[in-house]
């Protein structure tokens, strides 16, 4: 491995398209630049990072793999690549307070995220049916809060050795980890642990259907709760120059209320010397082109979902009037970020959401059975192919009335309403994340279903031999053995 500041290789390296966007840990967009030559006789990477040198090897991971010999041996054909990322955010928004998923199963994540050169996990780490992360001088958070998870699903919370664990590990792969602590809606387990917090005559739900109750932004108590909390979690992950404030669905808040509490909430975390993320909701405040604003309402989508009777199946009539009224105000968020400068994180239900069902069978019968049981019904299911064919910038550009908005970066999310088990996950990311990685980082254009889905095939041997849990899609041709 060769680390090059200067020479025709460094110039080479030099030349080529900068990533769009910005990254999550503030860091140089030139950084994972990387060069990588095959011959007979040697095999070469080399970048100016120590950073680049990794995705380079990453990438001979890779082919190493595609050129793997039952006897363990590999075959590379001659080769030489000079590669950069179209996206400097490329990311998992992981779901963590519906179920809980333990370090361990954060670390598994992470190792999926390095082997598709994915560099950021954003820990969703509070909601209505948990609380995930230690405040000093807020125990109950954790000890009341952190007990619940969807259903009778076992609740938990990370230590802060656990946080220092799983920040570690995503360093070492050059992933950043960005914390979200969703405010002021999504607080029913906070509100249990502090009925304090709960606003005045808002009844304190359990962790079941989406409750409506948001923090109070006229009470001294809210304010140090928010300050306290933004504190330590900046605290604990040192890596991300972000904290995404959440913002999102938070019923019963006037929206000039809402907007104001997004403001307040934003200059805590700027005197954190921390950069803000917020869902699309969070365009309706005082934002300007240092915060990024997290776009997910797809209005196509999900006026598909609101025509089909879908929430009204898993929500009383009241809340489906809210919903309907919520997707009313997002039609123009995306232009309302774009005109105030904002950068936009593309996570549109209609490709990036994957807690959505598989449309296609699976080539196993136990993929059978899951596939029945997991994804959010409430979405129209779609293939493999259908979520590998999607252009995160057509994607911008059909969200905008004037093109105008710009692309931080782009950003999967899994929720765990139907998750119960970390086999369960690894199930919806694998293997629609394969391709959404691969739109992040090659350039428009690049890469077709036919050949893509041959490529993907031969990937699936690295998932098994990391213990890796997937759909096998039946328009993927899988091997019938992996070696060993």
């Amino acid at each position: 491995m060769e680390l090059v500041t200067c020479g025709p290789d460094a110039e080479e390296l030099t030349a080529l398209p900068e990533a769009g966007g910005v990254r999550a840990d503030d860091g140089d967009p030139a950084g994972e630049r990387y060069g990588l030559e095959v011959q007979s006789t040697y095999v070469r990477v080399w970048a100016a990072t120590v950073e680049g040198a990794h995705r380079g090897l990453t990438s001979l991971r890779q082919l190493l793999n595609a050129g793997l010999r039952p006897d363990g041996t590999a075959e590379l054909p001659p080769l030489r690549v000079l590669d950069a990322p179209r996206y400097a955010w490329r990311g998992l928004s992981l779901d963590v307070a519906r179920t809980f998923h333990d370090a361990d199963q954060v670390v598994r994540v992470l190792d999926i995220l390095s082997l598709h050169k994915l560099n950021v996990l954003h820990l969703h780490l509070t909601d209505d049916q948990g609380w995930r992360v230690p405040i000093t001088g807020w125990p109950a958070l954790t000890e009341v809060g952190g007990a619940g998870a969807l259903g009778e699903r076992p609740g938990g919370w990370y230590t802060p050795e656990d946080i220092n664990r799983i920040v570690t590990h995503a360093r070492q792969r050059f992933i950043t980890v960005v914390p979200e602590i969703d405010i002021p809606g999504h607080c029913q387990a906070v509100f249990r642990s502090y009925p304090e917090l709960a606003p005045t005559g808002t009844a304190v739900a359990g962790p079941g259907p989406i409750p409506i109750g948001t923090l109070d932004p006229d009470r001294g108590i809210t304010w140090r709760f928010v300050r306290d909390v933004l504190t330590d979690v900046a605290r604990l992950f040192p890596n991300s120059a972000y904290l995404h404030l959440g913002g999102d669905e938070a019923f019963g808040i006037q929206d000039d209320a809402h907007a104001a509490f997004v403001d307040r909430a934003r200059d805590i975390a700027c005197s954190l010397d921390r950069r803000v993320v917020g869902w699309q909701e969070t365009a309706r405040s005082a934002i300007g082109p240092q915060e990024v604003v997290q776009y997910w309402i797809e209005a196509t989508e999900m006026r598909e979902v609101m025509d089909s009777g879908a929430l009204a199946q898993m929500m009383p009539e009241s809340m489906v009037a809210v919903f309907t009224e919520m997707m009313a105000k997002a039609e123009h968020d995306v232009d309302r970020a774009a005109g105030k400068g904002a950068s936009l994180l593309l996570s549109p239900t209609s490709h990036l959401y994957l807690d959505r069902p598989y449309a296609e069978e699976s080539t196993e019968p136990d993929g059978e059975i899951r596939r029945a049981r997991v994804g959010l019904p409430v979405y129209p299911p779609k293939t493999v192919e259908q979520i590998y064919d999607w252009d995160p910038a057509a994607a911008l550009n059909a969200a905008t009335t004037n093109g105008s908005a710009t692309a931080a970066g782009v950003e999967a999310a899994v929720w765990c309403e139907t998750v119960t088990s970390g086999e369960d996950l690894e199930f919806l990311l694998l293997s629609r994340l394969s391709g959404i990685a691969e739109r992040t980082w090659s350039p428009r254009n690049a890469g077709h279903w036919d050949e893509y889905r041959t490529r993907l095939a031969i990937q699936s041997s690295a998932w098994v031999r990391r213990g890796w849990t997937f759909f096998p899609s039946s328009l993927v041709a899988w091997p019938a053995t992996v070696p060993a």
